[in-house]
């Protein structure tokens, strides 16, 4: 894998989208499946998105379908742009049609809810034989589509193939850091969007920047403390896929998390909202740390309040009064 090469992006989303258009700026020869035909048809016609980008203007090079067989005809790479508890049930319906050659890069962030998997794992199973890598750090679907500077991690086992994954997708304004910790990279993928909805949630309650500065540095020592408990490297977690994207989700109304937590702390109506990872991941996540006795009272207040069972005040009441401890 060198040079201009032919990527299949798999959704039609904001960062699905975003995500063609940085391959097609960088020449590739990129097509993205969808299955919104009046979508792909502005999109081709257009060069635009307006659903999820407004009005970015995107490259010409992109060219959408609602076809799969034709995206992923001869494809080199696949961009697995499916939400993470669609994930499965997403490619196992497109598994016949994805060459065996093409390593398939998860750019999907959460953790499947009812079996626990991280999204390898959940790609493991339906696609066996294929090389499976992980897309994250922190990075807004606007900014790519923009082609603002942006640097993020790609995670595969076998070194070699991430780091030729990471020259692939490397462009003028997009940076891809290698590493062989794929299981690091998708533990922060997910986690930080649980911690995100604390984070929003404390400033949609009033609770102001002091605590928001609170709850973000404690979440991100219980992110530490599941990391180190999976069998992550640390050095991952101190990087572009665990504290940049935390830093970037809990700080930003653009993360969706954020603003889902955001509209929570105001006690808005959130049965409309666009879809926000974290909701699905958190209980899951929670149910971890239970199971394999690992401290974490943000994600465990995050999914009982989600959960119904406490409200804000309740959960940063009990946070505030845990027994006292040593900073770690």
């Amino acid at each position: 894998m060198s040079g201009k090469t032919r990527i299949a992006v798999l959704g039609g989303g904001a960062w699905g989208t975003a995500l063609a258009a940085m391959t097609a700026s960088s020449g590739h020869d990129t097509r993205l499946y969808a299955r919104d035909h009046e979508m792909v048809a502005i999109l081709n016609a257009q060069h635009q998105n307006p659903h999820y980008l407004g009005d970015i203007e995107l490259p010409k090079g992109i060219r959408a379908s609602t076809d799969a067989a034709a995206v992923l005809d001869g494809a080199d790479t696949v961009l697995a742009v499916i939400p993470a508890q669609a994930m499965r049930d997403g490619l196992s319906k497109l598994k016949t049609l994805i060459p065996q050659s093409a390593p398939v890069i998860l750019c999907a962030k959460g953790i499947e809810r009812g079996t626990g998997r991280l999204m390898s794992e959940v790609v493991a199973e339906v696609l066996p034989d294929h090389t499976i890598a992980a897309l994250s750090g922190p990075s807004f679907a606007t900014d790519v589509a923009r082609g603002l500077p942006t640097a993020v991690t790609i995670a595969c086992a076998d070194a070699t193939i991430a780091e030729e994954l990471a020259a692939i997708l490397s462009g003028p304004a997009f940076r891809c850091y290698s590493t062989t910790d794929l299981k690091g990279v998708e533990i922060g993928g997910a986690l930080k969007n649980v911690l995100a909805i604390a984070a929003g949630a404390a400033i949609g309650r009033g609770y102001g920047a002091s605590a928001q500065a609170a709850l973000v540095t404690r979440g991100f020592a219980e992110l530490r403390r599941i990391a180190q408990a999976m069998g992550a490297k640390p050095e991952t977690i101190m990087g572009l896929s665990g504290l940049g994207d935390l830093m970037l989700t809990c700080s930003s109304p653009q993360s969706r998390n954020y603003s889902y937590g955001l509209a929570l702390g105001r006690g808005e109506d959130l049965s409309n909202r666009p879809l926000a990872e974290g909701v699905a991941t958190a209980p899951i996540a929670a149910e971890l740390c239970e199971r394999h006795a690992i401290a974490a009272p943000i994600i465990a207040a995050v999914a009982a309040l989600l959960a119904g069972k406490i409200t804000i005040n309740e959960a940063v009441t009990a946070l505030i009064n845990r027994p006292l401890k040593s900073e770690d």
